[in-house]
C-alpha cells in the first residue's frame, strides 16, 4: 500500500485560510458591537447606489460604450450577481485597508489581535460594577485580578503610610501619602509591566531625590 506524501505547504495554506475565516466570523459574535455598523454601512451603500441609478436614468440614453462597461450582453440575473460580488469584495478590502492604516501606529494590526482586543474590551465594559475599598499591597493584587473581568471598577484607597518616600512627601509637602495610589494605578494599567517599571523606579542618588520613586513624585505633582 502506497501512502501519498503530505503537501505541507498546501496544508499550511488551508490552515491559514481556516484561521482567517474563524477570525472574520468572530466579528459577528453577540455583544462585540460591530454588526449594527456593518448593517448601517450596507444600507448607506444601497441608498447611494439607488441614487446613482436614478442619475443614470436621467442621463439615458447613455453612450454606446456603457453597453460594454455595464456588461449588458450578459443576462440580467448573472450581471446583478457579478456586480454584487465585485462590490462586496471591494467594500471588504477597503475596510480592511482602512483599519490597518489607522490602527498601525497604535496596535498590532494582525486580524486576530484586533478582533481579540475589541472583543475583550466590549466584554469588560459589560462586566459587573465593583467598588473596592482598602489599602496596602493587597488592594493592588485584587485590582490586578478584577481588571481581567470588568472595566467598571471604582477604588477607594485608604492611605496611612508614614515611612519611606511616601512619609517624606507627607511631612514635607502635606500631601496624602501616594504609595498606595501608585500601586493601584500600576495594577490597573493596560500595560502593567511598563507602568510598574516606570512608577516603581527609585532614585538612588541626588539631593532631595534619593529614595523617592518616580510614581510618588508624579502623583504628588498632580495633586
Amino acid at each position: 500500500m502506497r501512502i501519498a506524501p503530505v503537501d505541507d505547504e498546501h496544508n499550511e495554506q488551508i490552515m491559514r485560510l481556516r484561521r482567517h475565516v474563524q477570525t472574520t466570523m468572530r466579528w459577528l459574535l453577540p455583544g462585540i458591537g460591530v454588526k449594527r455598523w456593518l448593517l448601517l454601512l450596507a444600507g448607506g451603500i444601497a441608498i447611494l447606489s439607488l441614487g446613482f441609478s436614478f442619475l443614470l436614468r436621467e442621463l439615458y440614453p447613455l453612450p454606446g460604450v456603457f453597453y460594454y462597461l455595464t456588461f449588458q450582453f450578459i443576462p440580467r440575473g448573472l450581471r446583478a450577481g457579478l456586480f454584487g460580488l465585485v462590490g462586496l469584495a471591494c467594500v471588504v478590502l477597503a475596510l480592511i485597508g482602512i483599519n490597518r492604516t489607522l490602527l498601525a501606529p497604535f496596535v498590532d494590526t494582525s486580524p486576530e489581535a484586533v478582533v481579540n482586543a475589541v472583543y475583550c474590551y466590549r466584554q469588560r465594559g459589560r462586566g459587573p460594577k465593583i467598588v473596592a475599598i482598602g489599602g496596602g499591597h493587597g488592594l493592588a493584587v485584587l485590582l490586578r485580578g478584577l481588571k481581567r473581568y470588568t472595566s467598571n471598577v471604582t477604588v477607594i484607597v485608604t492611605v496611612a503610610d508614614d515611612g519611606g518616600s511616601s512619609g517624606r512627601l507627607r511631612r514635607e509637602l502635606g500631601v496624602l501619602p501616594p504609595g498606595d495610589f501608585r500601586n493601584c494605578i500600576a495594577a490597573l494599567a493596560d500595560d502593567e509591566a511598563l507602568t510598574t517599571q516606570l512608577f516603581q523606579y527609585r532614585f538612588g542618588n541626588g539631593q532631595g531625590l534619593n529614595g523617592h520613586s518616580f510614581g510618588n513624585l508624579f502623583i504628588t505633582a498632580m495633586a
